[in-house]
């Protein structure tokens, strides 16, 4: 069997694990915030420029630089991650047929413009220098021999909360010290901690509904003073921990958060006024029902008070189809990765949007 079609292969074969997991994840639910103030936004129209040939298929991650560089690492024929200019045009990929690519679920750079890739096929995390040379990973892919019977991502919820291997995680996120925060995941109910050299520091989480427990923890954002934000997804709500994993809050009025992003960027520098955005995603599924009541992405204070909200589920420019990432280091500058409509969008938000977008 050749490469690609091994993974072609595996990734239908996660597909599949993922709707087969013994405690099955909530519906998607309307939020039970009401009276949100709307915010406009606005799509830059044709933002993004591929050369002939190179195409992006399901966008489950999106992160910019210091600079201003944007990746988005996305699910194909293969798993490929595209690095593109601040004006939006493709300059290279990064990372083609390592070991740890086998199907993408987010990426996020650090406050050195390290590029991470985490990919739930493989249960790895591949940390990449800037010019794109691995520089370290976190967890571990299965033997082969045991791939012959559970290709990459495939099995059940185990929760075995081991501290170098992860269970089809998320998400990762960093402090302003270079600590290493990871949501983990399927097969797991965690929040795992690293230093930064990826030494293992402590991990919280059972699966459950409680304080301090999770079901499908799925994405996970850090702010200046190193506060963590959990999209437990499958309980509806965003858990705030501290730098120590201690549980502070839960905000539980904007439906089931697929994506969580507080602006300003990982550090180390001191970003200001920070915002917590969080998007309750039409579901990559697309149940058409569910397309009434979400796609909508929520402006919070950090303290959990919602500032308002912006788009809706679909397909035109402005709507979303499953935003399963969001890059928000300017906080009226977004970006979105979507799954359902292969693409990812720049969005301006608030005044920026009152303004033409000159084509950029």
């Amino acid at each position: 069997m050749s490469r690609s079609a091994t993974w072609a292969v595996a990734a239908t074969v996660l597909a599949l694990a993922a709707w087969s997991v013994s405690d099955p994840l909530a519906a998607q639910t309307k939020a039970l915030a009401t009276g949100v103030p709307v915010i406009p936004h606005q799509a830059v129209a044709n933002f993004f420029k591929n050369p002939p040939g190179i195409y992006t298929g399901e966008n489950m991650g999106i992160a910019t630089n210091s600079k201003g560089g944007i990746y988005i690492y996305h699910r194909a024929n293969e798993t490929r991650l595209f690095e593109y200019s601040p004006q939006g045009r493709f300059v290279r990929e990064i990372g083609r047929n390592n070991y740890g690519f086998a199907f993408a679920h987010s990426v996020r750079v650090d406050g050195d413009d390290n590029i991470w890739a985490v990919d739930e096929g493989t249960d790895m995390l591949v940390k990449f220098s800037p010019a794109g040379k691995v520089l370290m990973t976190i967890g571990r892919r299965e033997d082969p021999l045991g791939m012959l019977s559970n290709m990459p991502g495939a099995g059940a919820f185990h929760g075995r909360n081991a501290k170098y291997r992860f269970g089809r995680q998320t998400d990762v996120a960093f402090d302003r010290q270079g600590h290493i925060f990871v949501s983990d995941g399927y097969f797991d109910a965690r929040v795992v901690k690293y230093d930064r050299d990826g030494r293992f520091i402590k991990a919280v989480g059972t699966r459950g509904a409680d304080n301090l427990q999770f079901n499908t923890p799925h994405s996970i954002a850090t702010d200046f003073q190193g506060n963590v934000y959990v999209g437990d997804r499958g309980n509806a709500r965003v858990q705030v921990l501290d730098n120590d994993l201690n549980w502070k809050a839960n905000y539980t009025n904007v439906g089931n958060p697929w994506a969580v992003c507080v602006s300003g960027g990982p550090g180390p520098a001191d970003p200001g006024k920070q915002y917590l955005y969080v998007s309750n995603s039409w579901p990559d599924s697309a149940p058409a029902a569910a397309a009434e009541f979400t796609g909508e992405v929520y402006k919070m204070e950090l303290d959990g008070t919602i500032v308002g909200k912006f788009g809706r589920a679909g397909k035109a420019p402005g709507e979303f189809a499953t935003i399963h990432q969001i890059d928000c280091r300017d906080p009226d500058v977004l970006y979105t990765a979507e799954i359902n409509n292969w693409r990812s969008q720049k969005i301006l938000v608030g005044a920026r949007a009152t303004k033409p977008p000159a084509g950029k």
